[in-house]
């Protein structure tokens, strides 16, 4: 397993979140700079909830005028999208950022932030967890079908299947699931190739890791082919209290709630700017994190 720790940074793509008269073009610029300032990769959201630049778009926007910097969704929403749609669109933008690419996928919270949007897809929030993993499988055998071909899931289904555009990477971009239930570090260390969760309580990372690597080795898989992530939403600030109030008007604007419903939900770290160097390393100690 690697060691070494990798940062990234989310963009802030949520139109409520650039202040009058931006331009959102700077988003490129933004992403441009965390490249030359050393960051490992760059990760875009996604919703329909709020006005925002669509994420893939994003990348899409990324890819030619960055060259080192790996690009990935932190997290794509594949409800939002058709299966085989999805599978082109994700198959051209790792062709364009030759081979860069990394999708994190989710099923969504109960709430607000999850329901909703299985609404306006007109799917069902039944048996969600099932139907996000049936429609990534279509995605990983349209990436690696020669030519014409079907698919036959409990919930996706396809008697005719054509080729579809073949990603950079053999087999398509590494796809981590974000989820720290029980059920989801079974289903990661099954048939995922990362883990990107959100825990509300750091101390229980290494445990879930552990979990994570035990569910791949009795599904007869290598531990070590399955990438650690994390997804954290970190404020540097000259004090915790002036901190807290900054993050708890940021989710008010992302979210629509305060930080304490939030903070029930996803990590979420306020530090003063001496204490962060060593907050990140405890945090991140063994993994490779996308980090916010």
């Amino acid at each position: 397993m690697c060691d070494e720790v990798r940062l990234g940074v989310l963009l802030p793509t949520a139109c409520a979140l650039w202040g009058e008269g931006a331009d959102p073009r700077q988003l490129i610029d933004l992403a441009v700079r965390g490249e030359q300032l050393g960051f490992a990769s760059v990760w875009v959201n996604d919703s329909l909830l709020s006005p925002r630049i669509e994420g893939l778009s994003m990348l899409a926007g990324l890819a030619p005028v960055t060259s080192r910097v790996t690009l990935g969704t932190a997290t794509l929403m594949p409800v939002l999208r058709r299966p085989v749609q999805a599978a082109q669109t994700i198959g051209s933008l790792d062709l364009l950022s030759g081979g860069r690419l990394i999708i994190g996928v989710g099923a969504g919270f109960p709430g607000r932030m999850g329901q909703p949007l299985y609404d306006l897809s007109d799917v069902p929030w039944r048996r969600r967890f099932e139907r996000l993993d049936e429609t990534v499988a279509p995605w990983r055998h349209l990436w690696a079908a020669p030519g014409p071909s079907s698919f036959d899931g409990q919930l996706v289904r396809y008697e005719s299947l054509p080729p579809t555009t073949q990603p950079h990477q053999p087999g398509g971009p590494p796809i981590w699931l974000a989820g720290a239930t029980p059920a989801a570090i079974e289903r990661t260390g099954r048939s995922y190739d990362g883990w990107l969760p959100y825990p509300v309580d750091a101390s229980d990372y290494s445990t879930r890791w552990a979990a994570v690597r035990r569910s791949a080795e009795a599904s007869a898989r290598s531990a070590d082919a399955i990438t650690a992530g994390l997804y954290v939403t970190i404020l540097i600030a000259d004090a915790v209290e002036v901190g807290r109030r900054a993050l708890d008007a940021y989710t008010h604007v992302s979210y629509g709630m305060p930080l304490e419903v939030v903070e029930a939900i996803q990590l979420m770290v306020t530090r003063v700017l001496a204490a962060t160097t060593s907050t990140l390393s405890t945090l991140w100690r063994g993994s490779s994190a996308g980090v916010r």
